[in-house]
């Protein structure tokens, strides 16, 4: 009774926001009429002159009428209607082959025209009069508020992890024309919200339990035989790390504890442990790992119902880490979080790559040295007589949930530091929900909570079990779920409190906190010298990296690495290293680096610097690679002695979610630099036009097929400007690694010498990749400035910038010019903005 109640009153709820967001989008100003279109005298003169013989009113040939067809585009049927013309005469399809044909200039010039009315057409149907609609948070943005409002991780539940997948809008994950609801979204919003109050605060005191493992370590698959063999399941071994193909040994379950833990809670975790023969004497190859560095273990969850309890799963955050010694055994301890039904399972982060090609290959070549060689797989003569690198376990202990001094953090998060007061339960209420609606609570708001609570009281539920429910609907409430809902929609400029949320959303993706509540209540946010201030706390703070991490996902869209992976073969050290994660964090410390130095921007087109780890040091060639361990993670290195790197174009992860996985493109990397970089995107090209064929007219190389594809002057017109900023980063393959020949066809030897030279049409010209940044530097500063400041502002106000924006960024960027360009400068004048302080 009580789960039907809530939901139907966050029901209710919804359907009073969906209704009060349609009438905000019946109430937006809709464009004035406009003037007859700049093109619209040609569109018109070359129809009429090719078309209209077949196409007119009368006749429809086709079912295709360009009679009434004029510019501007107004209607969804125009705009069909303009790509299908554009497709037709790209492909030379029509007019047909017996009529008059157009000269490339006249065909240019209908194309040219038309793609000019659609990118119009497109921006005024999408327009939202440049406001921000009243959006929800974003799965990132709402396990990261759970996760703040109960002052502890929430990834170990994976509330979200059955959500619908959410949609991007140029790569940005919080606008919020793309944040759709659906029934079976608040459904879902329902279940976590449940689950989440019950495992975490509706769990049953409970007194730390004890368990000791010391055989039974049976493990799957083709272990398991050898194991029963040789060890008589006594130990439990870790053979590989666990981003592998095949799936043998990278995971260490208990087969004992496959229930879990009987409570959410902290609990401590020994293990006895060593690491075998790191000192082998088999080629180190076979194995694909750092034998110099030692082996480590890490903890994460498992859950049985979730799948085999041996492979990947969807929700397995490492939990605890450690380096495992060499000489005897030792007992390695560990103090994590566990949830309900979680067991702990136990990886090799840098063990081999692969332990089954590594089986195959030491029977291949070391099978003289065994007593009894066989041909094929042998893992059982491998443990018993070889030395196989691995991580060998030999006692478990688990004791929890271990009592946290000033009780859970959860309880003190959500009732304050005397936990639950049946007395005073509707004034905690109250302050939790002050806390997840960001802003005080209205009459109504309390109202609502009031009635909730005591109608569970009245269903004889205890009062803690009510105040739980309550909790519920809080998280379920509109009021949680979206931002912005105190500013009056007939006023532009944000009150306090959503300039407040907007504000920490922005850069701390979390709700404010009680410093920046405080300056809202007090109207000081709104003067500038205050939102400077506050903006410049925000940026200082630790949880200022979740706005690194997602804007950079954003802008870069650094969350795709991983979407098109390459081959195993041809770059295992992508798996075997974990290379995306590295990747990723070298973006993150140098946009760090700039932001905290107010370093000029002008370093994300060429710097001589970067921040490498081992990993990324060995992947770049860079001399570290010799001095770095894996223990000194990142560092901050001179790129003074190569020409290879540096700046954006030069980073493994840019560099690899340009490319396809596969192969590279000079026209997939010239569409990301334009897009991502310099702001203007091409046109997409035709709906018909085909892919480019990887065989076209004996071309040996992509350079050559390019050529062959924009002969035609239709394509040529794109392509002259895609391409040259493709070409320039043709020196790297899918991964970021240095080329100077691609790979050959057949998989042998290697092909054809890269060209990365190239033309802009501008006339710059550029002989590698180097003298392109050159060119970028000295002729696009302004110009990627300019595609930073608007990609800031759509990130920060949850909405793409429209055509009336552009007066005001052009305004913000002369202003940056004069303090250097400097990062710091950027976010300060971005966040202080106009636009950012509108709705």
């Amino acid at each position: 009774m009580m789960t039907q109640f809530v939901k139907t009153l966050c029901k209710r709820a919804f359907r009073a926001v969906c209704g009060f967001m349609f009438c905000v989008s019946l109430l937006t100003p809709c464009a004035a009429a406009e003037p007859q279109h700049k093109h619209n005298p040609t569109v018109t003169r070359l129809l009429k002159k090719y078309c209209l013989d077949c196409h007119d009113v009368a006749t429809a040939d086709g079912e295709r009428e360009f009679e009434t067809f004029s510019l501007p585009i107004k209607t969804q049927q125009q705009l069909i209607t303009a790509d299908g013309i554009i497709d037709q005469v790209t492909l030379r399809k029509m007019p047909p082959e017996e009529s008059d044909q157009p000269t490339d200039k006249e065909r240019l010039a209908l194309i040219g025209a038309l793609r000019d009315g659609i990118q119009e057409a497109r921006s005024q149907f999408e327009s939202t009069g440049s406001r921000t609609i009243m959006r929800r948070l974003s799965n990132r943005e709402y396990e990261n508020t759970l996760a703040t409002l109960f002052d502890r991780r929430v990834d170990t539940l994976g509330l979200t992890a059955d959500f619908p997948r959410e949609e991007t809008s140029q790569h940005m994950d919080n606008i919020g024309e793309s944040l759709v609801t659906s029934g079976f979204l608040l459904d879902q919003y329902f279940q976590a919200a449940s689950r989440l109050v019950e495992t975490r605060l509706g769990k049953q005191e409970m007194k730390p339990k004890s368990w000791h493992f010391k055989d039974n370590f049976k493990q799957y698959e083709e272990l398991s035989g050898p194991h029963r063999s040789v060890f008589k399941y006594k130990y439990l071994c870790l053979y590989e790390q666990p981003n592998t193909d095949t799936r043998q040994g990278g995971y260490g379950h208990i087969e004992d504890f496959l229930a879990g833990v009987p409570a959410s809670g902290l609990y401590d975790i020994e293990v006895q442990a060593q690491a075998l023969h790191r000192d082998t004497h088999y080629d180190p190859k076979i194995f694909r790992i750092d034998f110099s560095e030692p082996f480590q273990l890490a903890v994460v969850p498992g859950d049985v119902t979730k799948g085999h309890i041996h492979y990947p799963q969807a929700i397995e955050p490492i939990l605890a880490s450690t380096v495992v010694p060499d000489d005897k055994p030792e007992w390695l301890k560990f103090r994590v979080w566990l949830d309900a039904g979680q067991t702990p399972r136990f990886i090799f982060p840098n063990g081999p790559y692969e332990s089954r090609a590594s089986v195959i290959s030491l029977n291949k070549r070391y099978k003289d040295e065994f007593k009894k060689p066989v041909a094929g797989v042998s893992r059982t003569t491998l443990l018993r007589e070889g030395k196989l690198p691995h991580i060998r376990i030999s006692e478990i202990k688990i004791r929890g949930p271990i009592p946290e001094p000033d009780g859970s953090k959860e309880e003190v998060a959500v009732f304050g530091k005397a936990g639950f007061q049946q007395d005073h339960a509707l004034e905690q209420l109250f302050a939790f929900a002050k806390k997840a609606y960001r802003r005080p609570l209205s009459e109504a708001d309390q109202r609502r909570i009031k009635t909730l609570y005591e109608r569970r009281l009245s269903e004889q539920a205890t009062p803690r079990q009510a105040a739980l429910d309550t909790l519920k609907m809080i998280l379920c409430s509109p009021s949680f779920l979206y931002l912005s809902e105190i500013t009056p929609e007939d006023e532009r400029e944000l009150h306090p409190y959503d300039l407040a949320s907007r504000l920490s959303y922005a850069l701390w993706t979390a709700p404010p906190d009680a410093e920046l509540l405080a300056t809202a209540a007090s109207g000081r946010l709104k003067k500038k010298e205050e939102l400077q201030k506050q903006i410049r706390r925000l940026l200082k703070d630790p949880r200022s990296d979740e706005f690194v991490n997602g804007f950079l996902d954003s802008w870069l869209n650094l969350r795709a690495i991983g979407d098109q992976p390459p081959p195993r073969r041809a770059a295992w050290e992508y798996y075997a290293q974990n290379l995306p994660e590295s990747m990723k964090q070298e973006a993150r410390l140098f946009f760090r680096s700039l932001l905290e130095e107010n370093a000029s921007v002008e370093k994300f087109l060429d710097a001589d610097y970067t921040f490498v780890d081992k990993k990324l040091a060995n992947l770049y060639q860079l001399p570290e690679k010799d001095k770095l361990r894996l223990k000194d993670g990142f560092q901050r290195v001179k790129l003074s002695g190569t020409k290879r790197r540096g700046g954006l174009l030069g980073m493994a992860g840019v560099l690899t979610v340009s490319a396809n996985g596969v192969d590279t493109s000079p026209v997939t990397r010239g569409v990301y630099v334009l897009e991502n970089l310099l702001g203007s995107p091409p046109p997409p090209p035709p709906d018909e036009v085909p892919a480019i064929d990887p065989d076209v007219s004996g071309a040996k190389t992509i350079r050559e097929r390019l050529a062959k594809h924009s002969k035609d002057q239709t394509c040529f017109v794109c392509h002259r400007n895609i391409d040259p900023h493709g070409h320039a980063l043709e020196s790297f393959d899918p991964i970021g690694r240095w080329r100077e020949k691609y790979p050959h066809p057949r998989g042998k030897g290697s092909g054809p010498k890269v060209d990365p030279t190239g033309k802009l049409p501008s006339g710059e010209t550029f002989k590698d990749f180097e003298s392109f940044k050159h060119v970028l530097l000295e002729n696009r500063l302004d110009q990627f400035t300019h595609c930073l400041i608007e990609k800031l502002l759509t990130y920060s106000t949850g909405r793409q910038m429209e055509r009336a924006d552009q007066y005001e960024i052009e305004d913000i960027l002369k202003r940056v010019k004069t303090e250097n360009y400097g990062l710091q400068s950027i976010m300060l004048e971005v966040m202080t903005s106009r636009i950012f302080r509108s709705r």
